[in-house]
């Protein structure tokens, strides 16, 4: 296979991605997949994952979200055969790797590479040496060894740090090294458990644009499990969402944001896209009309329509009076993404109406509740 770009920023990322030709990932199927732990103290056994089904694309960046215990590490370790199906299959371009016997799971592993959160960096080797370690294994003669390093130690940005120990580097260099030995062996998979949840907002965003530069690439195929909704909102192109070892809800990033379904999904999205109400007004909150003197809709904006004159609008056609509560507009995938909350009069001709105007506009409104 071809080498990979150096991460120098001498050449523009479409300049070069062409420079080269991307390595391809792999597609990825969960089909019916169950996954279940015997309990340490009790009769009944743990089911981390229940009948999930979830097809990941060969190229993509596709995230996994869900909160702690929800089976999203269980699921992402079936990829590599660290843990086996109790039900279903995991295919990696049409292989069940629950099928592999130890021959098969040691080839199939150095096609898929893994970011840790907490680096797994041995103290003792320098940067070179860590990234070298995939290499050494897999028996790959020296010569070659030093050739693919120092293109990995270019590509992630450490060419100043080859020879330190994990002791005298920061977080997000310590990560950056965990990437390039992920990529040591050429994988046509990257997963990514957690890998910016212990680092500060500033280098997380910096390891996910390298995330985003490596798969433009070299067209691996990146599988990443997080909590953080803004790491699916700046790297993802698809999400799956997993509450209580079920997929309750997948889709195009941009279209999971603008349209949740799930009632956890909406509370993910509320937290990157202003639509979370302040804690204060939505303690006041309450699903009855009867007494109130305003009533709460979101607006979401997308598209073309992400940028337009709402509320002056309602104003100037309905003469309604419009409190603006929280709003925030974005880009998610590089497309334009609104949320507005406000509160109008209770009175429901004057929500219909409104409701009405908004949509009229390709807009979609929603009903949040009530208050006093």
């Amino acid at each position: 296979m071809n080498a990979l770009t150096p991460f120098a920023g001498a050449l523009p990322l479409a300049a070069e991605a062409a420079s080269r030709p991307p390595l391809g990932g792999a597609a990825i199927r969960f089909e019916a997949v169950s996954k279940r732990f015997p309990a340490s103290r009790a009769a009944t056994e743990v089911t981390a994952l229940d009948d999930v089904t979830l097809d990941v694309a060969p190229g993509s960046i596709t995230g996994i979200i869900g909160r702690s215990g929800a089976g999203k590490s269980t699921l992402l370790r079936t990829i590599n055969g660290l843990d086996r199906p109790s039900g279903g299959k995991v295919l990696v371009d049409g292989t069940d790797v629950g099928l592999l016997d130890s021959a098969g799971l040691r080839a199939l592993r150095r096609e898929i590479g893994m970011i840790f959160q907490h680096f797994a960096l041995l103290s003792s080797r320098t940067v070179f040496d860590n990234i070298a370690l995939p290499l050494e294994l897999a028996g790959t003669p020296r010569a070659e060894i030093a050739s693919r390093v120092d293109e990995l130690i270019d590509l992630v940005g450490l060419a100043d740090k080859r020879g330190r120990y994990p002791a005298e580097l920061s977080g997000g260099q310590k990560q950056r090294v965990g990437i390039a030995r992920a990529l040591a062996t050429r994988p046509r998979v990257l997963l990514s458990d957690e890998a910016t949840s212990a680092l500060d907002p500033e280098t997380t965003r910096s390891i996910l644009a390298l995330l985003k530069r490596i798969n433009a690439v070299t067209g691996v195929t990146v599988v990443l499990i997080t909590h953080e909704m803004h790491v699916i909102k700046e790297i993802c192109d698809r999400v799956a969402v997993i509450e209580a070892g079920r997929i309750i809800e997948t889709g195009d990033v941009y279209e999971v944001f603008a349209r949740p379904r799930a009632e956890t999904t909406r509370s993910f999205v509320a937290s990157v896209t202003g639509a979370a109400l302040p804690e204060a007004f939505a303690a006041r909150l309450t699903p009855h009309r009867q007494g109130a003197r305003q009533t709460v809709l979101r607006i979401v904006f997308t598209g073309d329509n992400a940028t337009a004159p709402v509320i002056s609008r309602l104003s100037r056609s309905l003469d309604v009076d419009v409190t603006v509560i929280a709003g925030q507009v974005d880009a998610i995938g590089g497309r334009p993404f609104g949320n507005l909350t406000v509160a109008v009069p209770a009175r429901q001709d004057v929500v219909e109406a409104v409701v009405a105007l908004v949509t009229s506009h390709g807009l979609q409104a929603e009903v949040l509740g009530h208050v006093a």
